[in-house]
Order: structure tokens, then sequence, then C-alpha cells
């Protein structure tokens, strides 16, 4: 029987890992354990408890006023005390956040293999996203086999020296997530205030945008919105305080704007499902919001997941005030610009990407 520990600690990984539990769980072959890490709390525990996941173990690192120093030592002394206690034949880390990167490397010194899901993506400028560009290359560095959702993705591991019978092709968790989630019955009082206008859904949170650059899109958004009636945005707030101030002082008496709550995944999903387009610095939804025709732009000047802009489902806008304002109503405004995106394929799978890596680890 192999042992296999999950390790996980924010709510983007617990979207794309708890599919992956479930499929491992089923098989008898396995003995599947769940760590988490707690580096963000509430919205981990709320998608854990969506999917019927308990933890085995919680490492709890998340505290007020957390550095990339404090959560890199909590959780590789935290995975530490628990490999050296636990048997473990291979640790499954999800990403780029600093969770995996700090548990990567712990089993690293413990010489725990480590099998990286979602690996090969890349931008190539180590400041953008940051610190998340760092930690998915130094993972991948640090990992004996790679799930890669995509054929680039997989190319880009092999070109640096990956071996190829380390690379494997699955497609994207986060589309096998979408099959848990989404209801063709759904309400929610978001929906409600857009009342039949276009909705946007907004998501932004980038460290490297917060501050002045995130001042100057929000401020190019409200002034797309006064020239467009017929469109609102629902915009669910990061816990950041400095993205929860940035929030307030664009939006908070702005009509046509609905700041909420971080949602959780199941209300996430199904709002997305149903809004016009997404506008987000953000990395997951470019994967996920594809899937239902909805077209994304992407207030960023890179992307590490630049196979929804070859695709057609994603366009990159850049993070100023000119080029947030010009890209949002140029979708708006041009039908036949929304109409190719809308129903361009999403490259990221078919939905079945926890059953392959689930087979590769069976037949290792």
């Amino acid at each position: 029987m192999k042992n296999i520990i999950l390790v996980f600690g924010t709510r983007p990984e617990a979207i794309k890992m708890c599919p992956l539990v479930t499929e491992l769980k089923k098989r008898k072959e396995f003995c599947v354990r769940v760590l988490v890490t707690g580096q963000h709390r509430e919205m981990l525990s709320s998608v854990l408890s969506f999917f019927g996941i308990e933890p085995d173990f919680d490492l709890c690192v998340m505290s007020e006023g957390q550095t990339l120093f404090d959560i890199t030592e909590k959780v590789m002394r935290g995975v530490r005390e628990i490999l050296e206690k636990e048997k473990c034949d291979l640790l499954l880390v999800h990403g780029d956040t600093t969770t995996a990167f700090a548990a990567s490397l712990a089993a690293f010194y413990l010489r725990v293999p480590v099998g990286h899901v979602e690996a090969g993506l890349r931008t190539y400028n180590i400041n953008a996203p940051y610190p998340e560009e760092f930690n998915r290359v130094a993972v991948d560095s640090l990992s004996y086999c790679h799930f890669a959702p995509t054929k680039l993705s997989a190319d880009r591991l092999i070109a640096e020296g990956r071996g190829q019978d380390s690379v494997f092709v699955t497609g994207n968790t986060v589309i096998d997530a979408l099959r848990y989630t989404v209801r063709k019955e759904f309400s929610h009082p978001a929906l409600d205030f857009a009342n039949g206008r276009r909705m946007v859904l907004l998501t932004s949170h980038r460290r490297e945008n917060i501050g002045e650059t995130m001042q100057e899109m929000f401020a190019a958004i409200k002034e797309v919105l006064l020239s467009h009636p017929d469109v609102c945005v629902i915009y669910p707030v990061h816990p950041n305080p400095a993205v929860r101030a940035a929030a307030q002082g664009a939006f908070a008496h702005f009509s046509q704007v609905k700041l909420t709550e971080p949602l959780d995944v199941f209300d996430f999903h199904n709002i997305m499902a149903r809004a016009y387009l997404v506008l987000s610095d953000s990395g997951g939804v470019q994967e996920e919001a594809p899937a239902f025709g909805v077209p994304v732009l992407v207030m960023r000047e890179t992307t590490e997941r630049p196979e929804g802009v070859e695709a057609g489902t994603v366009r990159l806008i850049g993070n100023t005030y000119a080029s947030v304002k010009e890209g949002f109503e140029a979708l708006l405004d041009d039908a036949a610009l929304y109409e190719s995106m809308a129903k361009a394929k999403n490259p990221y799978g078919d939905g079945t990407a926890c059953k392959k890596i689930a087979d590769i680890i069976e037949d290792m």
C-alpha cells in the first residue's frame, strides 16, 4: 500500500486538491492523509467543509501580520515533524504557494519523494507574480514527478531538464472541481443585485498590484462603469487589509459595484458561471471561467497560463489605468470580440485530471 500525504494551505490549493483527495481515497492501493498548513484559515476551512474533507494534520500556521518568513519557517518545521513520525511514500503539493515550496523543501531534506500537481507554469519573470514564480520553479526542481496541466507546461519542464519519464500531462484538477460545485438551480443576493444587468465578476489581490497600481486599476473600472449603466460588478474582497482598504476607498459608495466577503467555493463558481465576463489579476480564474464560456480579462503584464491567451479564452490587458480602461471597454462594446472569446475552447482539460493522476501514481 502506498502512503500518500497531500499538503495544502490556501483556498485556491484546496479547490484544486480536494477532488484529488476524493479520487485517491477511492483506491484501495492507497493510504491517503491530508495535511493542511492553514496559510489561509477561514478561506481554507470553507472549501474543506464543502468537500467534506477532515484533515489528518493541521499546522495552524496563520497569524496576524504574518510574513513570508513566518509562513516558510512554520511550514517547514511542521512538515518536518510530521514526516519524521509518519510513513510517507509520496508527498503531493500543488501549484506555487509558500506552503507548496516550504513543504517540498522539508520533504526533500528528508528524502521523501514530492509530486507536483499543476507543474510547469512559468512567466520567466521572477518578480511577476511574486513570490509565486520562484515557488513553482523551486518546487519543480525538488519534485520526483510532475503533473502538468497542459502539453505546453510539460514541454517547459522537459526543456528545463526534467526527465520525460517524470512528466505527465493530466489537465487541470480545477476542471474536476467544477463537476462538484456548479448547479443549474442557484440563487444568491449578488445575482439579485445584478437584476438583469451584465454582471462582471472582479477578483483582485495580487501582491505586486497592491498600492498605486491597484488604485489605478479600480479608477479605470469605475470610469468604464459610469459610461455603461447596464453593467455591474460583484467583487468578493480578499482578506488582506491593504486590498480591503483599496476596495473600500474605490467602491464603498459606488452603486454599480457590490463588495462582498470572500465567497465559498460553491457560491464563487456558480456566480462565475453566470457572469458576463471576469476581470481579474488572479491565476485560477483563467482556467475556471472559460469552462463556462465566460471571457477573462487579466489585469497583469504577463501570465503563467499562456494557453488561455493562445486559445482566445483570455486577454492580457495590463494593469495601468489606460490599459484596463481600454481592455474593459473593448470587451463590453465589441460584440464580435466577446463572441469569439466566449466560444473559444478551454485548453485545461475535460474534468478527468484527478483520475489520470491517481492512475499514474498507482502505476509507479
